[in-house]
């Protein structure tokens, strides 16, 4: 056997139900999908000898068709796209833990996690790696996870997780330590923790433990050039089928690293490989059976409304915290960002439309806290590193202005109802019941102080009907950006 061996790995990561294909903006071309995503990985197999795909996490959520399935139409699609690999993201545990392992066994790929546990066994989740052979090479895969599977998580005692990154890194190391005497000729971790904590993974490998690569996500960047930290590559290629990422190296059989590489981010554009028919036939069979059931008007806004990103205050984001807060007759509605998986709705909203862009359901609580405590998790969730694309942002009511400075990292002012919020005086709050659940590291408050007043009270159980509700009830209706968040 040659001591060099070239392979090419595809990468992709944050796919969310990204189905189908659209046209490229202002232009007449149709980009993404996963049938031309499928044909380019077919082409290029057939052309390169030794191929791998693999998925960095977060298949599942933010589309109706996943929705409606309860993930199993992505796992089946999937199946399609045959990929060698995938690790668990954080919304694979969407739809719950048992669910997930019901959709484990529907795929026909492996699955990996290494520090994911149930912890009353101390018995890892799922298979913590896997050992691929191709072209007389052994190629190990082990997955890490991001923390917000286990906020995800609060409510199931069972499983738990060596989840810092120290810790993290500690399970690669027990892993590739298992397999030292082994000739692993290329060692690759597939993580969900955003790119800015890959970059910090990698520096705490201990480069003994061989990792070459590591393909990320849940932060959805998109990279000029793989980085290189302690001799590691780190890569990611953004959200959803519109792209993809490609490395081609070669390995070295003698010193087990890579001598050589390219890497590029493709973009999965019309033209660039033939459909995959036979998938696009697929994924039809399920658009079908939705559109049937959501492609009635639901209403009609006075514009189209957007959510270009969760940092920032969006139209789209001020309307949906408005129905909620009137709904609950909250003076502070506290709506997470990422809850809104689209950038533009309307005017013409069809029911698919807003059950494709806010698909999250859960429940929703008012609590009654003070004016100290307020300006408390107003200070927290305004912070800037709160903003760096891996935080917890939210969208507020309108009775909301804020206004914090990133050079003092103070928060300036807060008003409720047009007034200067008072430490001692009571206000009422809205909350979705995931960042309930995880209130003390996303709000910094904890339950306790959250149930003093033993006023609190659930609102509704479906925040997706009341919000339906409110745009049935809300004929052109409008939301525009008005400062309620302010940064200086």
């Amino acid at each position: 056997m040659s001591r060099f061996k070239k392979f090419t790995i595809l990468h992709s990561n944050d796919m969310h139900g990204d189905f189908l294909a659209e046209l490229c903006s202002g232009q007449k071309k149709m980009i993404g999908g996963l049938a031309l995503l499928s044909g380019y990985i077919n082409k290029v197999r057939a052309e390169e000898e030794n191929v791998l795909y693999v998925i960095a996490g977060d298949m599942v959520q933010g589309s109706l068709i996943d929705a409606e399935y309860k993930g199993v139409s992505t796992m089946e699609i999937m199946n399609y796209l045959a990929p060698d690999v995938v690790a668990l993201g954080n919304h694979e545990f969407d739809y719950g833990l048992p669910h997930l392992l019901f959709l484990e066994k529907v795929a026909t790929f492996p699955i990996v996690n290494a520090n994911l546990y149930i912890q009353k066994y101390n018995k890892r989740l799922m298979h913590p790696y896997v050992i691929i052979k191709k072209a007389g090479f052994d190629i190990l895969f082990t997955g890490i996870i991001t923390e917000k599977v286990i906020d995800a998580l609060k409510k199931d005692p069972l499983v738990g997780s060596f989840i810092t990154l120290e810790e993290a890194s500690h399970e690669v190391g027990v892993i590739t330590n298992a397999y030292k005497n082994d000739d692993i000729d290329l060692t690759i971790l597939l993580t969900h923790i955003g790119y800015e904590s890959d970059l910090e993974l990698a520096a705490m490998l201990d480069p003994q433990w061989g990792v070459d690569m590591i393909i990320g996500g849940h932060s959805h960047t998109i990279l000029d050039r793989p980085t290189k930290v302690n001799n590691i590559l780190i890569a990611q290629a953004g959200v959803g089928t519109d792209q993809i990422g490609r490395f081609d190296i070669t390995v070295d059989d003698d010193t087990n690293s890579i001598v050589d590489y390219t890497w590029k981010l493709v973009p999965i554009v019309e033209g660039i490989a033939e459909p995959d028919r036979h998938l696009e036939e697929f994924i039809n069979t399920f658009k079908s059976e939705v559109d049937s059931k959501y492609n009635a008007i639901l209403c009609k806004l006075s514009c189209t409304l957007t959510h270009p990103q969760r940092e920032i205050e969006t139209s789209l984001g001020n309307l949906f915290a408005d129905a909620l807060g009137e709904m609950g007759e909250c003076d502070v509605m506290l709506l997470g960002s990422g809850s809104i998986r689209g950038e533009q709705l309307g005017p013409v909203v069809t029911l698919k439309d807003y059950r494709s862009i806010f698909p999250y359901d859960d429940h929703m609580t008012r609590y009654f806290i003070n004016g100290s405590q307020l300006k408390q998790i107003f200070a927290h969730i305004m912070r800037p590193e709160n903003r760096n694309g891996e935080g917890e942002c939210y969208q507020v009511n309108s009775n909301v202005h804020a206004v914090y400075s990133d050079s003092s990292r103070t928060l300036i002012s807060l008003e409720v109802n047009c007034r200067p919020v008072e430490d001692d005086q009571t206000y009422s709050l809205g909350l979705v019941g995931y960042h309930i659940a995880n209130c003390d590291r996303y709000l910094n408050i904890t339950l306790d102080e959250l149930t003093a007043s033993g006023k609190s009270r659930v609102i509704t159980t479906s925040v997706t009907e009341v919000v339906e509700e409110y745009l049935r009830n809300h004929q052109n209706a409008r939301g525009k950006v008005e400062g309620r968040l302010a940064y200086i």
